[in-house]
């Protein structure tokens, strides 16, 4: 197969608008179209690139009218666009700077699961680092450069060709640091002079700006309709969650009765491990579950979703922990990756012994996983995943509760040494 066909832009056969009426309310949305500059200087207009893969056809509407109530439930009403509203190539809402390449599908809802977690940690300088609609890194600092290192330096090898999307005016140094990555997409409120300059030294980089990412946090709370298409046509409508915990006062004692006792958990969070939580928390709303991700000082070190039984996804968290521990020296201190080193050995062979060092040093370490915290999207109905978590050294844990089995996790957590603490969510937080 060629590569150019990543590059093709298919001219879609879907309607310049459509709509949904449901109940006495009809919702109408229109398809936005993209006019960008080729490589010879021309002008092409045209729609989506492609979909999830090349070969299929996609388009993006945008809610432009129709405000939908069910059981008292207001969802969200035209006027506050996001990536729906990059077509609109007006400076004051959305842009896409110097782009030579139309966004695919995947592009648009990368940037939007990012924009799914930062809703929500809207009160510092944040970063997003997101590869096949799941957040590969995230981190909350007051400098928004450094918010961008902890979030790529989450997971280097996922993060190699995502989407990073901030929620500040992005300025000059985080540009740079931004420039020495591969990226696929780059988004923010808006640029600071010269920032978008260093970015369009890279042609194939799609530059966004979304004014709207400053009101955020209007839509912490805002419910949207989420449509899962069946392959028999069919449709399954849901209302999109609604995360109860915007701050650490939000999570709730971790307790239970089974058989006649009550069980709790015998060490709350610290401050330290409260604010974590809480962001661990806002990252988990993007994650694909099964999942579970730990967070240590306001940036997530390892996550992973996707999988079917909760020990298997915390042993995989760890993996990737130790992994990325190893690839984070090897770039620090040889400025390539492991793959690359090994494959200079033939010609470099006291190579070997960096390689074998940092892989020691990431086990001796646990890849930087003593003194984190772990989420998990659901309660742990055994508490295996538990013990798993408690011997690479996190502190504390949050997770739904309500499993039959609740008081096992609060005995692992309480029978730990140091103690271990735990909250409970009170929501689940399931995403597939």
């Amino acid at each position: 197969m060629s590569t150019s066909q990543y590059r093709q832009v298919l001219t879609d056969s879907f309607p310049p608008e459509i709509s949904v009426t449901i109940g006495e309310t009809t919702l109408v949305y229109r398809k936005e179209v993209y006019t960008l500059k080729d490589a010879q200087g021309g002008e092409r207009t045209d729609g989506l690139r492609y979909g999830e893969n090349p070969g299929q056809e996609a388009a993006l509407y945008r809610l432009v009218n129709g405000n939908l109530v069910i059981a008292g439930v207001e969802y969200v009403r035209p006027g506050l666009p996001l990536v729906s509203g990059l077509s609109e190539m007006d400076p004051r809402t959305s842009m896409m700077y110097g782009c030579r390449k139309h966004p695919s599908k995947t592009n648009l809802t990368d940037v939007d699961s990012a924009l799914n977690v930062l809703r929500y940690v809207s009160g510092s300088p944040a970063a997003v680092v997101v590869k096949h609609n799941n957040p590969s890194g995230a981190a909350a600092d007051p400098s928004l450069s450094e918010a961008f290192r902890k979030a790529y330096e989450g997971d280097v090898v996922a993060a190699f060709g995502g989407a990073a999307v901030v929620n500040r005016p992005l300025d000059k140094a985080t540009a740079e640091m931004m420039n020495s990555k591969y990226l696929e997409v780059v988004a923010a409120p808006d640029y600071e002079e010269g920032a978008v300059g260093i970015l369009s030294a890279k042609p194939d980089l799609r530059i966004f700006k979304i004014s709207n990412i400053t009101r955020l946090s209007e839509l912490a709370h805002r419910r949207f309709l989420d449509f899962k298409s069946l392959i028999d046509g069919g449709l399954v409508i849901q209302q999109s969650p609604d995360n109860r915990i915007l701050s650490p006062a939000d999570f709730l004692p971790a307790e239970c009765e089974s058989k006649g006792k009550t069980y709790r958990a015998g060490r709350a969070p610290d401050a330290r491990e409260l604010a974590d939580l809480a962001f661990g928390w806002a990252v988990e709303q993007a994650v694909v579950s099964n999942s579970v991700l730990f967070v240590k000082d306001g940036a997530t070190v390892s996550i992973a979703g996707g999988q079917q039984d909760r020990v298997g996804v915390v042993e995989i968290a760890v993996f990737k922990a130790r992994r990325n521990f190893a690839e984070l020296l090897s770039f620090r201190r040889r400025g390539a990756a492991t793959q690359d080193l090994a494959k200079r050995l033939g010609e470099e062979p006291a190579l070997q012994k960096d390689l074998d060092s940092f892989r020691e040093e990431a086990a001796a370490a646990r890849g930087g996983l003593p003194g984190s915290v772990m989420v998990s999207d659901a309660f742990f109905p055994f508490r295996d995943a538990l013990d798993a978590a408690i011997r690479e050294g996190v502190t504390a844990v949050a997770h739904p509760g309500g499993a039959i089995r609740d008081w096992e996790s609060i005995e692992a957590a309480n029978e730990a040494v140091p103690q271990v603490a735990m909250v409970f969510t009170g929501q689940r937080a399931f995403k597939h």
